[in-house]
Formats: structure tokens, sequence, C-alpha cells
């Protein structure tokens, strides 16, 4: 089955965002000078504020001034970028990644957000080369996070045997990593392995919630598998924990 008929059943295949957007207050380099800087630091604050809030015209706005003030700001960079992106201008959201990338080439966030936006344009190995120098960065503390991202680009691109391989990283990082779990499933569905998709679920409900879509995957695996019993339980569950969702819809529906 493919990727993008899992999709269709109410599952999300990657979660490339994750990790991309920070508002917290970090510059990557000393302010010019204390006032400068206050007034850079004050504006990135509120462009970071509108951007959340979804006032893209006046977070550009405050953005770029905040910019102007302290050009090294990386993290201001790269949320302008998110900005172009909602405001739908490509070629200044790539001007402003590529601006931050070089302000700060060791700032595994920015990496990580870059190559979010590649994957999203299908420039899935400029992706992975960034995706590749955050996981590199000494002090990337999150990496399970970007490796995840990673298998998840490349599971779009597709190429499966890359993207296992970034899953399987994830897990070295973070045994239980809850996403690098639910990714090797799906992966491993989607490739008509259906006893390694049952294993990586198994073990993903050991130490993580479920959601509906979760517990759906596991009604589809069950289902590949022939385990009626079990495909009966995973769709109870649905009906009991999550009775409005979607994926209960369609267990009714089915009958």
């Amino acid at each position: 089955m493919k990727t993008s008929e899992i999709v269709s059943a109410g599952l999300v295949v990657c979660l490339l965002m994750t990790g991309c957007v920070s508002t917290t207050t970090r510059t990557t380099a000393a302010k010019p000078d204390a006032d400068a800087g206050d007034a850079a630091e004050l504006n990135y604050q509120l462009g970071a504020r509108y951007y959340r809030n979804g006032n893209y015209d006046l977070a550009r706005d405050r953005l770029l001034y905040s910019i102007e003030l302290n050009p090294k700001n990386a993290t201001a960079h790269y949320t302008l970028a998110l900005t172009y992106e909602k405001l739908e201008n490509l070629r200044l959201a790539t001007d402003s990644y590529e601006q931050a990338v070089r302000v700060a080439p060791r700032d595994y966030n920015v990496q990580n957000a870059y190559a979010v936006f590649l994957c999203n344009q299908g420039d899935f190995d400029g992706a992975r080369k960034h995706f590749d120098r955050a996981t590199k960065v000494i002090d990337n503390d999150s990496a399970q996070i970007t490796l995840t991202n990673a298998g998840a680009c490349m599971m779009q691109k597709p190429d499966f045997a890359a993207a296992e391989s970034y899953f399987r990283q994830a897990l070295e990082r973070r045994s239980n990593y809850g996403e690098a779990l639910v990714q090797l499933s799906l992966l491993k569905f989607a490739s008509g392995d259906y006893l390694g998709a049952r294993a990586f679920l198994q073990r993903y409900l050991g130490s993580n919630t479920p959601s509906a879509g979760i517990l759906y995957l596991g009604v589809r695996i069950e289902e590949q598998l022939g385990d009626d019993r079990a495909k009966t339980d995973y769709s109870n569950q649905i009906l009991r924990d999550f009775p409005e969702s979607p994926e209960a819809r369609r267990i009714l529906e089915a009958g």
C-alpha cells in the first residue's frame, strides 16, 4: 500500500515541522550595541508573536526591522523565512533561510528548519544535506527529532532504505521515541512487511499514549495479517476513546 493511501486513512506520515519554529530569545552573535541590541530583540519578539498569532504582514515588518538592527540573529532570519512561507513568497523565504544558515552554520535548529523547507519544495537531496549537518552538531540534544524529520523526508522522496536508516538512528538516540517508532511502523506497512509494522507499533504502544490515527494503523495492520481479534480490539478502543473521530466513523461505516 502506498504511503499516500495511509495518509488518507487519517494518519500523519511525518511531523516535518517538529522543532522548526522557535520563538524563544536566542541570538547567535553579540549585539552590535546595547540600545540597538535591545531594540532588535524587542522587534524580534514582537515579530515572533505576530507570527504565532497569524498576523504575517506585521510579523514580516517587525522581523525585517529586527534584522536591520542586528543582522546576526539567525533565529530572526529563519522566523522571517517561515513568515514568507505563510505569505507564499518562496523566493524570499529561500533567501531568508540561506541567510540564516550563513549567519549560524552550526545552529542545528536553523539547519533543520531549512531542511524541512527544502523537503517541502521537493529538493530531497538538498534537504538531506542540511539534516545531516544538523545531526552532526555535537550539542544537538534533540537529534532524534532531526533524524526522524530526515527519515520522513526520505519517505516522501521515496527512499525507504534511507528513511529506515534515519529512523533507526533516531531510536539509537532515544529508544522509546514515539515518532520514530510510528514512522517505522508506517514504513513497514507501506513496504508490505506487516509483521514488522506490528512490532514497531507494539513498541510504540508500550511507552506512548496513542491517538485515533495510531490505533487505526493497528486496525489496518491486523486486517492485513488476518488477526480479526486484534483488529476488533483496536476498533473497540477507537470507538470507546475517540467516538467522534474520523477513524471511528470509518469503523462504523464499514460495519
